[in-house]
């Protein structure tokens, strides 16, 4: 009994973890709809791609903007601060970039956005693991 309760216990574990979405965030910056996907949830030590897709007012994708994801995180005792900065690079309707997280822990996570001039931005935090 012990044995099948294990095995279906494995395969609901794997089939949870084949169908896992994405991380993603929601957020207003200034007049632009944001919407920022991981493609690992929770984010990992590591690579971890990033998607970008911008929308205006009207609900039209932003394609004219300069995107750069910063990545940071804070000092802590015996550990300076580290930040990184990525490009992102539009890919059809929405930006994508890579983040190399060095170590576990909290992040903080700014997507700004530069067009026209005038620079908005979306703020969130991640834990990698």
């Amino acid at each position: 009994m012990k044995r099948i309760l294990l095995i279906i216990f494995t395969i609901l574990l794997v089939v949870g973890v084949a169908f896992a979405k994405d991380f993603e965030v929601k957020k207003k910056a200034g007049d632009y709809d944001v919407t920022v996907k991981i493609d690992k949830n929770p984010p990992v030590v590591g690579t971890n791609n990033v998607t970008a897709e911008i929308k205006d007012a009207s609900g039209k994708a932003v394609t004219d903007a300069k995107v750069v994801i910063d990545y940071s995180m804070p000092a802590m005792p015996g550990m300076p601060a580290m930040n990184y900065k990525a490009n992102a690079k539009l890919s059809g309707d929405a930006y994508k970039a890579t983040m190399n997280l060095s170590m576990g822990g909290s992040w903080n996570i700014a997507v700004k956005i530069t067009k026209g001039g005038k620079t908005s931005s979306v703020k969130f935090n991640i834990d990698a693991q």
